[in-house]
């Protein structure tokens, strides 16, 4: 029955959203992140949607969760046809919270040398299928894609969404890893899922205590700032943060307070337009989450520029 209202009440969402695309294909302009925003309609027929997922070791029932209901996301979005007559044209892709990461712990007289391991922004390739983002023609995408989003729980300890998110597209563009994947005139839509706050350093190699945090030294208006440039204007990417608005738990566990990724929400909304989106990872149940995130990209397609 959770299935069920889960599949209609997105279907309502992408039935009653506004749209994005200009129906003669639009221009090549890459106007500043200030531009005057449209109100022209256009449907939103192009997507790239990027899952930045914690796969530290207590994320486990949040991830299963996730997948459980990715099947149903992709067949309503295989399914959908938009007003023009057309499918979404969409990709995704998955990558983790995580980088490759050595650090030292002092705790008084000891001190433990860690050595941890992340995908560094690189889009997932696995679950039987090379290919590092999925498309509504690949055989098995429902199944490929919820095995993706099943990111484990082997990944380093610190979450570091933000840096990550600007890594897989910035850095892991740049040396070929998720090249191909980003379309100038679609939606860049990032869903970031975590139950501690960010932590986003680019320092390697330093020292903490057992109760303190990394050095951390790329901030929300960082990334913002690389996602206007990224797409030319801040009406051309959009983001759902999933995470603990307070410290708080559920039957999924617990989750710490997110206080940069609530305010990394509150600067991207700053300019007056809706760009993203914060939900609690604490209500115990995904789906809403997930509706709401989708809801946020819809708005954004409504005033989206290209």
């Amino acid at each position: 029955m959770k299935c069920t209202r889960f599949v209609f009440a997105l279907g309502m969402l992408f039935a009653c959203g506004p749209s994005n695309r200009d129906p003669g294909g639009g221009d090549d302009t890459q106007p500043g992140p200030d531009a005057a925003v449209t109100t022209e309609p256009r449907h939103c027929n192009k997507m790239d949607l990027v899952f930045v997922i914690d796969d530290s070791g207590s994320m486990q029932e949040e991830q299963s969760n996730l997948a459980t209901n990715f099947p149903m996301f992709a067949t309503l979005l295989s399914n959908y046809v938009t007003p023009d007559g057309e499918k979404i044209d969409y990709r995704i892709a998955v990558t983790t919270t995580g980088k490759d990461l050595m650090y030292t712990v002092n705790n008084g007289p000891i001190s433990i040398p860690m050595n941890e391991s992340g995908d560094d922004g690189g889009f997932r390739n696995n679950c039987n299928m090379t290919k590092r983002y999925l498309e509504p023609t690949d055989a098995n995408m429902q199944t490929v894609l919820s095995c993706r989003a099943n990111v484990g729980t082997g990944g380093p300890s610190y979450e570091m969404p933000l840096l990550m998110t600007k890594w897989a597209l910035g850095n892991r563009v740049a040396d070929g890893t998720n090249a191909g994947f980003l379309r100038d005139d679609a939606l860049l839509g990032i869903v970031m899922l975590t139950d501690e706050d960010d932590a986003s350093t680019e320092q390697n190699n330093f020292t903490v205590t057992a109760t303190s945090q990394p050095p951390v030294d790329f901030h929300p208006a960082n990334l913002i700032q690389f996602l206007d440039t990224l797409k030319g204007n801040r009406s051309r990417w959009a983001s759902g943060v999933i995470a603990g608005p307070t410290d708080c738990n559920s039957s999924f566990g617990n989750a710490a307070k997110a206080t940069r990724l609530q305010d990394f929400v509150m600067q991207a909304n700053s300019n007056g337009t809706v760009q993203a989106s914060f939900s609690s990872i604490c209500d115990g149940n995904l789906t809403a989450a997930l509706q709401k995130t989708l809801d946020t990209f819809q708005t954004a397609c409504g005033v989206v520029i290209f």
